[in-house]
């Protein structure tokens, strides 16, 4: 497989919006599991949100109702609209990417495939 690639990330202040995106070329062309993890400094890798091929989400309980996954088959894309964001949403976020054979869920155990991630400052 071709390299995830994410893109997007920045600064931006408390309250603000961002949306990231991920080119995950071969990824989305059968079934599959595509999610966003973010790493924080001293923290543990987390699982932020999830897609599989039919459109099925998961989100983690601290961006519910202020993150939103999407993606577009065709164009092989991920993303992840932020809104609302806060300091503590800080992080190195990164797209995933799994078969889906094995279900999806916000476990590293889903995914297989990981990009080098973009930065998200919130200040």
């Amino acid at each position: 497989h071709v390299q995830l690639v994410e893109s997007g990330g920045g600064s931006v202040q408390a309250g603000g919006s961002l949306t990231l995106s991920c080119e995950a070329p071969g990824y989305m062309d059968r079934n599959y599991c595509m999610g966003w993890f973010r790493q924080a400094p001293e923290k543990q890798r987390e699982g932020v949100a999830a897609i599989d091929r039919d459109g099925i989400t998961s989100y983690a309980d601290s961006v519910k109702g202020r993150f939103t996954i999407s993606q577009d088959n065709t164009k092989n894309r991920l993303y992840l609209r932020m809104d609302n964001l806060k300091t503590e949403d800080t992080a190195m976020y990164c797209c995933a990417a799994g078969s889906g054979y094995v279900g999806c869920e916000l476990e590293r155990e889903y995914f297989t495939h990981w990009g080098q991630g973009t930065q998200v400052t919130v200040s």
